[in-house]
């Protein structure tokens, strides 16, 4: 789930911080760290209401809007953390930490683990790999993205622009592994 199905570049699924956070390798580590946090918890949540709850009472159809209440409430809880021991890195983030409670990336890895019907260790497991995923390209990006603010880019082609072709690059290259496993 880390490299070959990377929730970012194989699946398109959490762009958004993916563009707005990778400017600073600091920012992107911490990012990355609370976005896999969540994404792990969620998971774990996810599956034990899915399993015990939705399941057993057939309302499985429920499972997108339980599954938001779950993360929003999860994401106040990692913010109110960051906030209250290192107001720094809560700054730095700025609008982009409460953002991960409609971060597409954590939904998607809640609706794939329960349409795979994993166990709760099986969920884990895929969660932990993709939060790992998308930490790992987070940091790539941010590490690029710091050289090319340095490098001699055309002035239409800074900022965004730059940064989509980097993007796709970098998806080309994490598609090489697709045949590896």
């Amino acid at each position: 789930m880390a490299v070959i199905n990377n929730m970012v570049l194989s699946k398109f699924l959490g762009l958004c911080p993916f563009f707005g956070v990778s400017k600073k390798l600091s920012n992107a580590i911490s990012m990355g760290v609370a976005v896999t946090l969540v994404m792990l918890l969620a998971s774990v949540s996810s599956s034990v209401i899915y399993n015990y709850i939705l399941v057993p009472y057939n309302v499985e159809y429920m499972q997108i809007v339980i599954y938001i209440l779950v993360i929003a409430a999860l994401v106040q809880i990692v913010e109110l953390i960051i906030k209250r021991t290192n107001l720094n890195l809560y700054n730095a983030l700025g609008i982009y930490l409460p953002l991960i409670t409609t971060n597409c990336a954590v939904l998607g890895i809640t609706l794939i683990n329960s349409a795979e019907n994993y166990s709760i260790l099986e969920s884990t497991v895929s969660a932990l790999g993709a939060g790992m995923g998308f930490t790992l390209v987070l940091v790539i990006m941010s590490g690029i993205r710091e050289k090319l603010d340095l490098a001699d880019t055309p002035e239409s082609m800074r900022g965004l622009p730059i940064a989509f072709i980097t993007a796709a690059l970098l998806a080309l290259a994490f598609l090489g592994f697709n045949g590896m496993m």
